[in-house]
């Protein structure tokens, strides 16, 4: 078998996770992608497709996000990939049941328990890949000057400055599609993103074998996007340590887990996923709906879209159609539920979300 390529990336042995051997956890210090890497030692037979396999790296110099986005990957956050072997179809439900998965970490559930305190939007699951949290435009306000008091003054800068180029780019993209200029003018709400998810699918000799599971999670420091690295999107990063600030500004993030303890807890999610994936495919032919039912609602308490007036925009063989709407939950393939004004519901499988601000 090859011997694994560790000459340009030092290990720390602190990180690793050597009381869950059936990881086979490797860390690195810097990584081009996780993600990348993982699936090239799988297909290249390095390491053993029957097996799990964990990657982590302090930071990326070519993180990846979906449809070849760029991922910032500074240093502080998580940067994960797990390779899960599976002999099932993935569809579009995984996605969202890791994003289930990922919210019940204890950290997420501790930051929510005192979000839902002071009556603040708590961390969600956003169709069809994300962790984070869209909140009314005074909410926003408040935070960003609780922000301003735990970071610098060149921070805050930047901030606005990044904020003020990201809406002329969602705009303009918006002007070039043929719709009533009344949606066009209406406000949107950007998402406030904590994490992303990427999963990708892991071939040999042509057959699926399993899938990387890929998972950034912004810890201590907030990417800086601009109208080029957001590419157009309405949202905008924060971190744990933000939140956390947020909350108790005293404390600051003084109670935030380590990245090791980050590690095993998201590991352990992305296991939990699997396992109630198989769960899934399993019942699928006998009928039933027990488990599909219970995850069903459970992703109901936890969708970010939940109710919130959408436009989406999809671009099909050179032409943009857009869809306005209530979000009503997802169906049974995990595809969103958009409530259109003609009261009409569509199932959607793919699209660019805003969320428009209403009085």
């Amino acid at each position: 078998m090859p011997i694994l390529n560790q000459s340009s990336h030092s290990v720390s042995e602190s990180l690793i996770l050597e009381h869950l051997p059936e990881l086979n956890h490797r860390h690195l210090t810097s990584s081009a992608s996780t993600n990348s890497e993982l699936i090239a030692d799988v297909q290249n037979g390095i390491l053993n497709a029957t097996e799990m396999h964990l990657l982590t790296a302090e930071t990326q110099s070519a993180g990846r996000g979906q449809h070849g986005r760029s991922w910032q990957s500074p240093r502080g956050n998580v940067y994960l990939s797990l390779y899960h072997p599976v002999h099932i179809p993935v569809s579009g439900l995984l996605s969202l049941i890791i994003g289930v998965e990922l919210a019940k970490m204890p950290v997420i559930q501790m930051l929510n328990e005192q979000l839902h305190t002071e009556r603040l939007t708590s961390i969600g699951v956003k169709w069809a890949n994300d962790l984070g949290f869209y909140q009314s435009q005074n909410q926003s306000q408040n935070q960003s000057q609780n922000q301003s008091q735990n970071q610098s003054q060149n921070q805050s800068q930047n901030q606005s400055q990044n904020q003020s180029q990201n809406q002329p780019q969602s705009q303009s993209a918006l002007d070039s599609a043929d719709v009533h200029n009344t949606e066009l003018d209406q406000q949107t709400l950007p998402f406030n993103k904590l994490a992303g998810i990427l999963i990708e699918p892991v071939s040999q000799a042509g057959k699926l074998v399993g899938v990387v599971i890929g998972v950034g999670l912004n810890v201590q420091a907030t990417p800086t996007l601009t109208a080029q690295t957001s590419e157009g999107m309405s949202y905008q990063a924060i971190s744990l340590q933000d939140i956390a600030e947020t909350l108790q500004p005293k404390a600051q993030a003084a109670n935030l887990p380590s990245l090791r303890v980050l590690y095993q807890q998201m590991s352990k999610a992305l296991m939990a996923a699997m396992t109630r994936f198989e769960h899934l495919s399993i019942e699928k032919p006998t009928g039933h709906r027990y488990y599909l039912d219970s995850f069903l609602k459970q992703f109901d308490s936890m969708d970010a879209l939940s109710e919130l007036r959408l436009r989406v925009t999809q671009e099909h063989n050179g032409q943009t159609n857009i869809l306005t709407g209530h979000a009503c939950g997802i169906d049974t393939h995990g595809c969103l539920q958009l409530r259109q004004d003609n009261g009409k519901i569509s199932a959607l499988f793919t699209g660019r979300i805003d969320v428009i601000q209403t009085t």
